[in-house]
């Protein structure tokens, strides 16, 4: 496939080794300076931009035809216009918090915990996550899906960074240096403690992931997520 990196820092580097390793073309590397660009010739493009550029981003590629895999984190509150407008366009889209095969597989532990913990009031439960400290975003964009996910299946109404209030679910967030990303759930009793965590070692495994879904998505309609691609939950 030919691909578009819609956002060149870190992120895009290791997803564009690994997109070559993969026997795949990157024919366009667009940067934060970059605002007029041509996505002719491509088959997908890989968006690990930032949140003032992604949804620039992702709706130039609705409008040029172009299925987008998105990882941005920090532009959610725009995410319902963005699937309205993919399908307005018939465009194709799938946007994932975090692309890590791992990861995904630990939001379903995180999902079936929640529910077995569900009707036990005498635990309560917390996120913490660490990230690097060039993150622009706090809870990161994988926190707030963890915590969303218990939401859903409990008794909890939200989440906040502040001291967690009667059904909140507290979430810390992290700055340190050269930490790819960790996420801990612990249910807290005060006869015991229980505990789930991802650890990422590198970048690697959410650079896969990403190029796993442009191979999946490439000539797909509609909106999709990274379970649509693993084929869980």
């Amino acid at each position: 496939m030919n691909i578009a990196l819609l956002g060149y820092g870190k992120m895009g580097k290791v997803i564009e080794g690994i997109a070559l390793q993969r026997g795949h073309n990157v024919v366009l590397k667009v940067t934060s300076k970059d605002k007029d660009y041509s996505l002719s010739g491509i088959d997908a493009a890989i968006d690990f931009s930032t949140p003032d550029s992604a949804i620039d981003n992702i709706t130039n590629c609705f409008a040029n035809k172009i299925p987008v895999i998105s990882g941005t984190t920090g532009w959610l509150d725009s995410y319902d216009e963005i699937v309205k407008a993919c399908k307005q366009q018939n465009g194709t889209f799938l946007y994932a918090s975090n692309f890590s095969l791992g990861v995904n597989i630990f939001f379903e532990l995180n999902k079936t915990l929640s529910k077995l913990m569900n009707g036990l009031p005498q635990y309560n439960v917390s996120v913490e996550e660490i990230h690097h400290t060039q993150k622009l975003d706090a809870p990161s964009g994988t926190a707030i899906t963890l915590a969303n996910e218990i939401i859903e299946h409990s008794e909890y109404t939200s989440w906040t960074l502040d001291k967690p209030k009667s059904k909140e679910i507290g979430i810390q967030a992290k700055r340190i240096e050269n930490v790819p990303g960790t996420h801990e759930i612990t249910y807290e009793s005060s006869v015991d403690s229980i505990q789930i965590k991802h650890t990422a070692h590198n970048r690697e495994g959410f650079a896969l992931g990403a190029v796993i879904a442009a191979e999946w998505i490439h000539g797909k309609k509609g909106v999709y997520t990274m379970k649509d691609v693993l084929n869980i939950g």
